[in-house]
């Protein structure tokens, strides 16, 4: 009996893929690899257009009204690198470094103290918060320069109290987030509050501190400004009232570049690190 010819096996079968479908991942490896160069291409190029178109306003329309990106540039450099001038901007920056980790350290003890004492759960969030949150940030300056004189800790002061209310509702989030199962868990094994403090709460609440660290790093550079115009004799705040005094635009521009660079080297090189290292986040 004649048995019929198997018909050879399809290209398909035993696990393999037709020889067309092989070169679809290089394809979309090609297409992916593309994307990022076309987008810094299109985002570099918008930038240079956007200084051209600067530059050329500013030699159609005057540099009074609008001042040479190349002066600006200049005058940055001065800011950043002067030794007269420098201690303007390091002067701000420890300002704003120490107001952070004070407004969160009074709002951490603020979300905290609730928990200790219900009772002051009312006052804190009922009283407290939204009247910290809607009291204008101008006023508190000219009341600070009022009640301490133009100093250093008049502008921490401005700047803290703008900024603890920021720091509480964060980190009232990590407080009702909490795990009551583990906290137990902890008063089972001792009963000092600092330790269980220190071992079962704040690692719990890590990742809201430093949410809370990013948001008042970002509104303190807001602020500043405000802060060193009305209680200060030094900082970048001061060094804009200066150059507003004598109609000096492009060192008033060249003070805005300057914080946006401080603001952008310290959220890279300090808060990112930190909420990848315990807030899950780059």
């Amino acid at each position: 009996m004649h048995t019929p010819e198997r018909a050879p096996s399809s290209p398909t079968t035993a696990g393999q893929r037709p020889p067309k479908l092989r070169g679809l991942p290089e394809t979309s490896r090609l297409h992916s690899g593309a994307r990022p160069l076309l987008a810094h291409l299109i985002g570099d190029g918008t930038v240079v257009l956007l200084l051209l178109a600067w530059w050329l306003a500013s030699q159609s329309m005057g540099k009074t009204l609008i001042p040479d990106p190349l002066e600006i540039g200049s005058r940055m450099l001065s800011i950043m690198f002067d030794p007269t001038l420098a201690l303007n901007w390091i002067w701000s920056f420890l300002r704003v470094l120490g107001s952070v980790l004070v407004a969160i350290f009074l709002g951490g003890l603020m979300a905290l103290l609730p928990r200790w004492m219900p009772v002051t759960e009312g006052v804190i969030h009922s009283v407290l918060k939204p009247f910290l949150i809607s009291f204008p940030t101008v006023a508190w300056a000219i009341l600070a320069t009022i009640w301490f004189g133009v100093s250093t800790p008049t502008v921490l002061f401005i700047q803290v109290v703008i900024l603890v209310p920021y720091c509480l509702i964060n980190i009232s989030e990590g407080v009702r987030a909490l795990d009551p199962e583990l906290t137990e868990m902890g008063y089972s094994f001792t009963r000092r509050p600092m330790r269980l403090l220190l071992r079962i709460i704040l690692p719990q609440l890590l990742p809201y501190l430093i949410a809370a660290l990013r948001i008042a790093y970002g509104v303190a550079w807001k602020i500043a400004l405000i802060a060193e115009m009305f209680g200060a004799q030094s900082g970048l705040g001061y060094l804009m009232v200066r150059a507003q005094s004598y109609a000096d635009g492009t060192t008033v521009l060249a003070t805005c570049l300057v914080i946006v660079i401080l603001f952008w080297a310290g959220d890279r090189l300090l808060i990112a690190p930190l909420s990848r290292r315990f807030g899950g986040q780059g």
